[in-house]
């Protein structure tokens, strides 16, 4: 087979996220109701396989983070770095989310995508408890790192990652010895990500088939609105929002950052998870856009727990439909304090399917709307999911890029070159095929 006709893992997700779609259509029109379908292929043989593909990628995500994190901080010795690097990072993100509440507000309250007749079609929803920013911040300081690392609470992993990475910066020959094994560890991580990414297309496969199958359709025509408009600000954020900000402050071509973001974002909308794409976003970063491996393990890791710009989109669209559908009048004041309590809400929102409908109770709460209202939205909350989080990563991803150039810990050179990273990843292909 020649070199031109071979597909690259692009291609081969998208032929398997079509092939996905179109297998669960015909499957529910052919056979409308039948329990085979729903026992064997629905709840087996695809839930089996996109549940693999799901965890195969969220067993990385710890170990990723961890060691990646540890590497990314041993190697700022120089603590005003760290500090520099920290500060900028955590305002860059949480400048973009303000940006991104600020639009999805606006053009909800232009549009008015909520109808008061919806408010007697609501279904009883029972929210889980958000916490209170209070409590984030005292939850932030791990009692237990290996407890932390169990449960996958990000921030305490973080936090531990970054203390433990410092000391070892600072205690000489001995910290040295001990950063080159983390950042040997780190290359292993990264070739078990090269061979976790050969089950992507078949993964994505059963992941769309599946939705395709159980997506309730008639959802679609009663907040069809909502949905689009929800759509639309996303796609705002995503493709004039950030690129804008990368030309701006970094001056590079927001068209060849787009194209090199491809496989993120196919794997983001995929899977609905910024933890499960992070090791995809890593390797991206680092190989296909000049990234240092100091800055990226250290912001994107970061970025996956802190940045949720798409799912602040939702939030923001959501409030104010929930406020129009039971025709309640928001305030100025009431407006603002969404913002910022969205924004706030984003630091801890963990990188995991679903999680925005849980922040978007104590958002309502805040303004005093009925939770009930989250009923109207859940239907198509699933697909919004996927969407927002192809939004997160590439919020993630752009300000990565942008730190890195100013930190000069970038090469421009690989980030235009528009092979950069395919020769590797062919190659080791060909390891892979070879044996």
């Amino acid at each position: 087979m020649s070199k031109q006709s071979k597909l690259g893992l692009t291609s081969k997700i998208l032929i398997g996220m079509g092939v996905g779609i179109l297998f669960g259509l015909a499957l529910r029109n052919f056979f409308p109701g039948s329990a085979f379908i729903q026992e064997y292929i629905t709840n087996g043989f695809l839930h089996v396989i996109g549940t693999i593909f799901i965890s195969s990628l969220k067993m990385l995500v710890v170990p990723l983070v961890f060691i990646s994190l540890v590497c990314g901080t041993c190697s700022l010795s120089d603590p005003s770095k760290l500090g520099r690097l920290g500060g900028k990072t955590i305002s860059f993100y949480l400048f973009t989310t303000a940006i991104a509440l600020t639009i999805a507000i606006l053009a909800a309250v232009i549009i008015h995508p909520g109808n008061a007749s919806l408010a007697g079609n609501a279904l009883e929803y029972t929210a889980k408890d958000a916490p209170s920013l209070s409590e984030v911040l005292i939850n932030i300081v791990p009692t237990n790192p290996m407890q932390a690392m169990s449960e996958g609470n990000m921030l305490q992993i973080i936090l531990f990652a970054v203390i433990f990475g410092f000391a070892i910066s600072h205690i000489g020959e001995r910290g040295a010895r001990v950063a080159s094994f983390f950042n040997d560890l780190n290359e292993v991580i990264m070739r078990v990500v090269t061979l976790i990414m050969q089950l992507a297309p078949y993964g994505v496969f059963a992941l769309m088939a599946t939705l395709s199958l159980t997506l309730g359709l008639e959802t679609f025509e009663s907040v069809v609105k909502y949905f689009l408009l929800v759509v639309a600000v996303l796609f705002i954020q995503g493709l004039v929002v950030y690129p804008t900000l990368l030309k701006l402050f970094s001056g590079l071509s927001p068209l060849m950052f787009l194209r090199k973001i491809r496989d993120v974002q196919l794997f983001a909308f995929s899977t609905a998870s910024s933890n499960a794409t992070l090791p995809v976003t890593i390797e991206t970063a680092e190989h296909r856009m000049g990234v240092d491996n100091k800055i990226a393990s250290f912001t994107l890791p970061l970025g996956a727990t802190l940045n949720m710009d798409g799912t602040a989109i939702m939030q923001g669209v959501a409030t104010v439909f929930i406020a129009q559908v039971f025709g309640i009048e928001l305030s100025i004041m009431d407006y603002a304090t969404v913002v910022v309590t969205a924004t706030l809400a984003s630091i801890g929102t963990a990188g995991v399917p679903g999680v925005g409908l849980i922040m978007l109770a104590m958002v309502l709460n805040q303004v005093g709307l009925p939770v009930e209202g989250i009923a109207l939205i859940i239907g198509v909350d699933r697909m919004l999911d996927m969407i927002r989080t192809a939004v997160n990563v590439t919020g993630d991803a752009v300000a990565t890029v942008i730190i890195a150039k100013s930190e000069g810990e970038f090469n421009e050179e690989t980030f235009n070159n528009s092979q950069a990273g395919k020769a590797a990843k062919s190659f080791e292909e060909q390891v892979l095929n070879s044996k």
